[in-house]
């Protein structure tokens, strides 16, 4: 595959968060990889992290007035082997099939004399409708090459085909078509992975996400702001990676990924115990917000006003440090332990010494102020920090900082033996 040059056109939809995934593994695999992005296609990611992960200019308008000289569209849809629709909604599928050429990617298209192989994604009925169909019988009469649509749930809730398949089996696919003269339809076996073939396949990671509530009575809490959502993100990228993931989660708003074992916990105390019964494994990422301190006096009636004015009085102890911990364990530590670090000034410095005061192979820091937005919010923005430096990832959804950070425990895992618990399994 070296050498060989793919332009990837991302339509829109939720299924584009593995898009950033997906450019990596190419990347990986040899393949440069030339972006186009739908407007569609940008409300759910960023020409910026289109870019950055290809390494290549991400291109958005058909317009573009320093390369219309040049006929640049044409010269894009002409220049790589191979056009990729990833994810291809029905809307998208629609107009290849009516040949309209009303924006950039859909000019790209009809002006191509490449192979294009493409990745429905879209709801399960729509899926199924007529028209899609129709629009599918007639893309493959044109020689368009499909991978996928897989079954299985649906970010709307309902289950069936429509899922975009995944970027190893969408690799395979482009794998086949480049290795080819005369590019042949793949049959879906060709396209999916054996387990084994999973990066993380026989591997445990345990991921702890989400606040913990510390009670002071039994109405009243004290907790944080952690929503839980990124946690939750990177427990299902690890899943998607063919890891076996043990999923340890205080009272989150975000709801726990199918496919991992959840161990559902309230307090700082309860998450130790229940990430110490988890172990062995291969890695633990500790993304939970875990409370620092405990209140030694909790009550176990409601604290009530008696009229006399004078305030409850709440004594407090450290909680056990789970980073700490299970960075300095003598036996049985996980190859990598990467730990969280939410800090509102001096990012970097204090993630970095956090890093050495816990023992942890990696810290994922980033900045909480209020005005970030990050704390609870649909996005991050995070700097990885390791024994190497700091690495500054660009603003991206959650999704997406998840999958890159499972793309990295994978190369990283590479290097290690399986956990002793997987290796007779």
């Amino acid at each position: 595959m070296l050498g060989s040059r793919v332009l990837l056109i991302v339509g829109g939809g939720i299924a584009a968060f593995k898009i950033p995934e997906l450019i990596r593994v190419m990347r990986r695999d040899g393949i440069s990889v030339v972006p186009v992005l739908t407007a569609a296609g940008a409300e759910f990611v960023t020409p910026l992290t289109l870019s950055a992960l290809a390494e290549e200019a991400c291109h958005t308008e058909l317009f573009d007035l320093t390369r219309e000289s040049e006929m640049g569209h044409i010269q894009l849809s002409r220049n790589a082997d191979l056009v990729v629709v990833a994810p291809a909604t029905a809307d998208l599928m629609a107009r290849m099939a009516a040949g309209l050429a009303n924006d950039l990617a859909s000019t790209l298209l009809l002006a191509t004399d490449k192979p294009v192989l493409i990745a429905p994604a879209m709801n399960v009925r729509m899926w199924q409708h007529p028209a899609t169909q129709r629009n599918r019988d007639l893309l493959e009469e044109d020689g368009i090459r499909f991978v996928g649509p897989a079954e299985g749930d649906m970010a709307c809730g309902e289950y069936g085909p429509g899922r975009m398949s995944e970027p190893a089996e969408i690799l395979t696919a482009i794998q086949g078509m480049l290795g080819r003269d005369r590019p042949l339809r793949l049959p879906l076996e060709a396209v999916v992975p054996r387990a084994q073939e999973l990066p993380l396949a026989g591997r445990h990671v345990i991921v702890t996400s989400g606040p913990t509530h510390e009670p002071i009575d039994p109405v009243r809490y004290i907790a944080n702001r952690s929503s839980g959502a990124q946690g939750t993100a990177i427990a299902a990228a690890l899943r998607d990676l063919g890891a076996r993931v043990s999923f340890v989660t205080g009272p989150a708003e975000a709801p726990p990924p199918s496919g991992v074992e959840v161990i559902r916990v309230q307090t700082a105390r309860e998450m130790r115990e229940a990430v110490e019964a988890a172990l062995p494994a291969d890695a633990a990422v500790m993304a939970a917000a875990v409370a620092d301190w405990q209140v030694v006096n909790a009550r176990d009636s409601k604290i009530k006003k008696d009229g006399s004015g004078r305030l409850p009085v709440l004594e407090f102890a450290e909680n056990p440090d789970i980073l700490r911990w299970i960075g300095g364990l003598d036996e049985g530590r996980p190859d990598l332990v990467v730990g969280f670090a939410a800090e509102t000034d001096d990012v970097v410095a204090h993630a970095t010494a956090k890093r050495l005061k816990k023992g942890a192979d990696w810290i994922v820091a980033n900045d909480v102020r209020p005005e970030t937005g990050i704390m609870g919010g649909a996005e991050n923005a995070v700097t990885l920090i390791t024994g190497a430096g700091a690495e500054e990832w660009p603003r991206m959804d959650k999704s997406e900082v998840a999958r890159l950070l499972a793309s990295r425990i994978a190369d990283t895992l590479a290097e290690f033996l399986p956990s002793e618990t997987e290796v007779g399994a």
